[in-house]
């Protein structure tokens, strides 16, 4: 199979369907928040931080800094271990995401496609793909028809 002999469809449809594999929650070490959604994150058991050099620790608070980098639009919701995000759940090898309705606007903006042999064999090399769509996995309990 090569590109040339697939029409619009079936190329959309590979690229763009969410396969439940968690590969995009997990890839990622940190989300872009925004000001509103720290304080959800927090209540919700996510991991929030900030990027601060040792420099700006000695001199800083900090409780300070996270309010400082609060304001400038910079603090990320944290995935501490390899395992990916908090809110990620795996149930019968499809994954969920806990907080689906309620999903930072960085999750929104993106969905996940770990690609089939279809996929590979097209493209080769990396089959992950974050497409800046306004979707990303589905909402906890979804079932994918196959």
């Amino acid at each position: 199979m090569n590109i040339s002999n697939l029409d619009n469809a079936t190329l959309k449809t590979i690229l763009h369907e969410c396969r439940q594999c968690g590969t995009c929650c997990k890839r990622y070490k940190k989300v872009l928040l925004h000001r509103d959604e720290v304080e959800f994150i927090k209540k919700m058991g996510g991991h929030v931080g900030i990027d601060a050099t040792l420099r700006q620790l000695r001199e800083k608070p900090l409780s300070q800094l996270v309010e400082e980098n609060k304001g400038k639009g910079k603090v990320y919701m944290i995935h501490p271990d390899d395992k990916g995000c908090v809110f990620l759940q795996c149930r019968n090898g499809l994954s969920y995401c806990m907080i689906y309705h309620y999903r930072p606007l960085s999750c929104r903006g993106f969905r996940c496609n770990l690609a089939d042999s279809s996929f590979l064999d097209l493209f080769g090399g990396d089959a992950t793909c974050l497409l800046g769509l306004n979707s990303f996995g589905l909402e906890f309990g979804k079932k994918v028809d196959p």
